[in-house]
């Protein structure tokens, strides 16, 4: 009997190890793989497309970061919009979003993310605790000048992590938009298994997914809520703007849905819409009119433009937008039918009406 009893605990924990130590190592070897962003050099710039602007230095405590500010017409003091792009993306990715924000009044601060575009290359790996960092010393550096009045964050992707942890760190942010955003670390860690079409089931990728985050996280010592954007939104006290495509091949519209919950249980009466792209893709969203009209709007009626939301969301829908060249192609260079992209010249369908949660 006695023999028995010390059988059954070895027979499951020895096999429990084996996981365990079979977890570690993966999670080492997803950080060593993924941990880095890939580097794209900037390939626009805000005087190419007719845009005034002038160099910046956002002092970040991750060093000191390159960007640009672009300059609205107009007199006096005027609302800014701080950009952050995406995880391997750049400041230059961000020039459309600045051509209509600048047209319907608004200045705008662009800058690459640490490890990103003209930036100095990262050792440790990075997460969307990094972007967070870097976009709140740029909403410093937006509030120190004279000419800016009020600060808005607009994200992209991992870029909306990194606003909306600014958001929640500054609280002279007047409003956030975020397009395209991942809600949880862990959550994202699980669909990049499946974008690599990893043979995981279900119940071994989310205990996986937990693992590998932690083991991310690691060496800069961050918690897992340093990197979720639903903990961020909870927490941040002003309107909020959500955007997703519903054809997004990265991020589920389960995620914009977390993010709506965490937002609405907030206390207080600051808005929170959201705008589902029929067809959507994970970018290029503001190439649809109406999208850049309602990110106009919002912004506008949020920071007290010196234009009706009205007004300004019909100078930005007008607004001619064009990517930038070297973002053309898939989203998954190797999975042509997961990418899909829209040709040039065929619009796209017109987006859900806003909807507005107390």
């Amino acid at each position: 009997m006695r023999r028995r009893s010390i059988a059954l605990p070895v027979a499951v924990l020895v096999p429990a190890t084996i996981a365990a130590g079979l977890a570690v190592r993966f999670g080492t070897l997803y950080r060593e793989r993924a941990g880095l962003p890939p580097r794209h050099p900037v390939a626009d710039s805000p005087g190419a497309r007719g845009l005034p602007w002038e160099p910046l230095t956002v002092r970040s405590p991750g060093g000191d970061l390159p960007g640009w500010f672009v300059r609205a017409d107009g007199p006096g003091p005027r609302p800014a919009v701080v950009l952050v792009h995406g995880w391997g993306s750049n400041r230059a990715r961000m020039l459309p979003f600045a051509a209509f924000l600048q047209v319907a009044g608004f200045h705008a601060l662009l800058f690459d993310v640490r490890g990103h575009g003209e930036s100095p290359p990262e050792t440790l790996p990075m997460s969307g605790a990094e972007f967070g960092i870097d976009a709140a010393a740029a909403v410093d550096a937006a509030e120190a000048r004279a000419d800016v009045s009020t600060v808005a964050l607009l994200g992209h992707s991992m870029g909306g992590v990194g606003a909306s942890l600014a958001a929640a760190a500054r609280p002279g942010v007047r409003a956030l938009v975020i397009a395209s955003t991942p809600a949880d670390p862990r959550l994202l860690v699980r669909e990049t298994f499946r974008m690599a079409e990893l043979p995981i089931p279900a119940v071994v990728a989310h205990p996986l997914a937990w693992v590998t985050l932690r083991l991310l996280l690691r060496p800069r010592g961050h918690r897992v809520s340093a990197a979720s954007a639903r903990h961020a939104v909870a927490a941040y006290r002003g309107p909020i703007l959500l955007v997703q495509g519903d054809a997004d091949e990265l991020v589920p519209l389960r995620d914009l849905a977390l993010l709506e919950r965490a937002a609405q249980g907030r206390t207080g009466s600051a808005p929170v819409r959201s705008l589902v792209v029929p067809g959507g893709r994970h970018r290029w969203l503001y190439e649809d009119a109406e999208v850049r009209r309602a990110m106009a709007s919002f912004l506008a009626e949020a920071l007290g433009l010196d234009t009706t939301p009205d007004e300004a969301g019909q100078l930005a829908a007008a607004t001619d937008v064009r990517r930038t060249p070297d973002t053309d192609g898939p989203l998954f260079p190797n999975h042509e039918t997961r990418g899909g992209t829209r040709p040039a010249g065929v619009p796209a369908p017109a987006p859900q009406p806003l909807t507005q949660e107390a």
